[in-house]
């Protein structure tokens, strides 16, 4: 198993739920945490604890980013007008490699940060390798030509395993999709439930 699939299962089995909404996540089977004392009971979590997963699992969604990454985007997210929650979500959503795992060129948000980062991605016409650039409304992002036979694309764009927002506007003729807006909450398909604002009120107190 790669080093990218046993984090991304890892992560699944740390949150007890299945993040992705992946068939294959191990969480389906064994519905507790890995590791020894991943059977044990556990008591009543307190508010920061409750606070504390909300954020790991936000953070984990979106491929783990690094923490300093992630409260970077949620300190631009509070220093915005409007409900600092959306804004978070609106951001990560922005994210260059969020925007190729919605538009199903590849099967994981882990392996999009890498389809970007190997170049394989342009964004209006120019070859784009950084997973968190942010992607403006309008903005073109379309699969390099010498990569649009890649096994991983095509069997992506093939599998019913998830459905395309409706942020996202798809050719699939020419591998290329134009971000249509940043999305609501309610928008963005999460297969579990997650809490922005849960996140603000960790950030915040």
């Amino acid at each position: 198993m790669s080093k990218r699939h046993s984090q991304k299962y890892k992560i699944d089995r740390r949150m007890g739920e299945n993040l992705w909404g992946r068939p294959k996540s191990p969480i389906n089977a064994r519905p507790y945490g890995p590791g020894q004392h991943g059977q044990r009971r556990k008591g009543k979590m307190s508010d920061f604890g409750v606070q504390l997963m909300a954020k790991q699992k936000l953070k984990g969604y979106y491929g783990d980013i690094t923490e300093k990454q992630f409260r970077r985007t949620y300190d631009e997210a509070a220093r915005r007008k409007g409900n600092t929650a959306e804004n978070l979500v609106g951001l990560l959503e922005s994210r260059l490699d969020a925007v190729v795992y919605r538009a199903k060129f590849v099967p994981t948000v882990f392996a999009a940060r890498q389809f970007v980062n190997h170049g394989h991605v342009k964004v209006n016409g120019v070859k784009t390798n950084i997973p968190s650039y942010r992607c403006k409304p309008g903005d073109v992002i379309e699969i390099r030509e010498r990569s649009r036979s890649m096994a991983l694309v095509l069997e992506a764009l093939e599998s019913p395993e998830r459905d395309l927002p409706e942020y996202i506007d798809l050719d699939p003729k020419a591998m290329k999709v134009t971000f249509a807006r940043v999305p609501e909450f309610s928008e963005i398909p999460y297969p579990v439930q997650m809490e922005p604002n849960l996140v603000v009120e960790f950030y915040s107190s």
